[in-house]
Parts: C-alpha cells; structure tokens; sequence
C-alpha cells in the first residue's frame, strides 16, 4: 500500500515539492551520498525521511533518522522503514545525550540550525557524537542574501545566521572545516569558498572582468566539519545537481512564453481598441 504523502506547511521540505526547493534540498544529501558509504550515518531533523532512506540506499553502514516531529518520524516509518539498515527515531537534535560518545562517523543535520535556539548546544552534541575522522555536513540560509536582500520572513525559522556568525559558531566546536555555498543557477551549485576553491570562470554583466571562482551571492551555506583537516581530505571543489528534465529551466521557458503570449495579445487588444477609438471619432466627425 502507498504511504500517504506528509502534508506540506512549509516547516519542512517534502519530496513531492518542486522546482527551487527540490534542487536544494535533493542536492545537500548528493552531496553526502559518496561520504556515507560503510559510514554510520545520524540524520539529525531528518524529517520526511527521504534523504535518510537515499543515504541507506548509498551503502551507508546504518543511518538514524531522527526528528522532533512525531508525525514526521511515523511518516518515515512508514515509507521507508521497511529499507535495510535504516531506523527512525523521536528525538531533539539538541538533546542527544543518550546517544553514546563516538556513535557515527558522519552527521548530517540540513536546514535544522535556524529553526533552533540552542544552537551551541546541537553542535556540542554532534562535536561529541562524532568519531576521530568523522565528518558533520551542516546547511542553512545565508540571512544576508536569503532574508535581508528579499524581505523574505520565514515565520519557522528562529535565529537565522550572518557568514560570520555561521563560522564563529562552527570554528567553536571543530578545528577543521570547509565551507560551500549553495545557489541554484539553473542547476543547483556548491561551491567551495575557502581558499583551495575556485577553478571555474564567471564574469561581469557586460564582460569588463573576469575572476576566479563562482562570485554569486549564495542563498546558503553547508559546512563540512571535522576534528581534524585529514578528514577533509578528498572533498571536491564543485558539485552540481540537475534533474534529466531540466525543470526549473523548463519551468521557466514555459513561463517566458507565457509572458510573451500575453503581451503579444495586449499589444492587439491595445491596437484593436486605438482602431475602435479611431473609428468611433470618424463616426463623431460625420455627424458633425
């Protein structure tokens, strides 16, 4: 029998959404698919629990998800508990002490941190749950771009971060990071910011200059964290992420013809009515 779909309030993503928020949500855990192999893998605000049930499937050796949303987590019972080596449990990423030290080898917690207030405090605990060369892949918005630049207000998310804010609070719980934003630029993009990054070209508007790297405004950050820099090892500088369908391209298109349409038929309906105003003045003049 089919798993009835979780209802979508915009608290949390839902496989079933589309466009935009498909790409970035779909592209964080593609990111991690290739680090989960033979890893034990905690999914902390896992949600719907797809991503969890995409990371099993990439030959993680086990996976928790977990989230504080009972609904959630009998959702993803539900739908994907059945997937070897999977589980889901109820429980507070920010409270995680039953949880026995050194447990996992990699932590991902996506668009978790702004809808929380102890933020220290989650991080302490995945600081701690982690292995020696375990690795953390933390997402959220850029307040800058993603909130400040739009007047956008997301009435779920509590404290959302500054870049600066976002490093102070990760350089106090891991000596080794690395650090990637997040845009969709047709494809979702991650790229890396910190010095090692680069190796693409992009250029102004009008082609006056020409720099290194992607010089986009990101909308998010994803951090991979780690005690130690020889964990970070091996991590690319780059990742896309499409659908074969190129929907949001497609998607687009649709809505430029759309507009074209609409204003070709203005400009007759304009021409039409300057042609009735036209006639109706001969009609006035040879009444005289």
């Amino acid at each position: 029998m089919t798993t009835p779909e979780l209802p979508f309030t915009g608290e949390r993503f839902t496989p079933e959404c589309v466009r935009e928020i498909w790409h970035e949500h779909w592209h964080r855990y593609a990111f991690a698919a290739p680090l989960a192999r033979e890893r034990r893998l905690l999914d902390a605000a896992c949600g719907e629990g797809f991503g969890s049930a995409l990371l099993a499937r990439a030959s993680a050796r086990s996976v928790l998800g977990i989230d504080l949303a009972d609904s959630a987590i009998n959702h993803a019972r539900a739908r994907y508990g059945a997937q070897p080596g999977l589980r889901f449990e109820q429980a507070d990423a920010c409270a995680l002490d039953a949880l026995p030290d050194a447990s996992f080898d990699l932590i991902v917690s996506f668009e978790t941190l702004e809808h929380v207030d102890r933020q220290d405090a989650m991080l302490r605990g995945f600081s701690r749950l982690l292995g020696d060369r375990g690795l953390l892949l933390i997402s959220t918005p850029d307040k800058a771009n993603y909130s400040d630049a739009t007047g956008q207000n997301n009435p779920y998310h509590v404290r959302e971060l500054y870049r600066e804010e976002f490093e102070q609070l990760l350089d106090r719980h891991f000596p080794a990071r690395r650090l990637y934003a997040q845009k969709l630029l047709f494809q979702s993009a991650l790229w890396a910011l910190d010095p090692l990054g680069g190796g693409a070209l992009t250029h102004t508007q009008h082609m006056d200059s020409l720099h290194e790297g992607l010089h986009y405004p990101p909308l998010y950050y994803l951090a991979v964290c780690a005690n130690s820099e020889q964990a970070l090892a091996g991590l690319p500088q780059l990742s896309l992420f499409g659908d074969a369908g190129e929907s949001v391209y497609a998607h687009y298109n649709d809505e430029v013809r759309r507009h074209m349409a609409a204003g070709e038929r203005l400009a007759q309906l304009e021409r039409e009515l300057d042609n009735a105003k036209a006639q109706l003045a001969r009609l006035k003049a040879e009444r005289g």
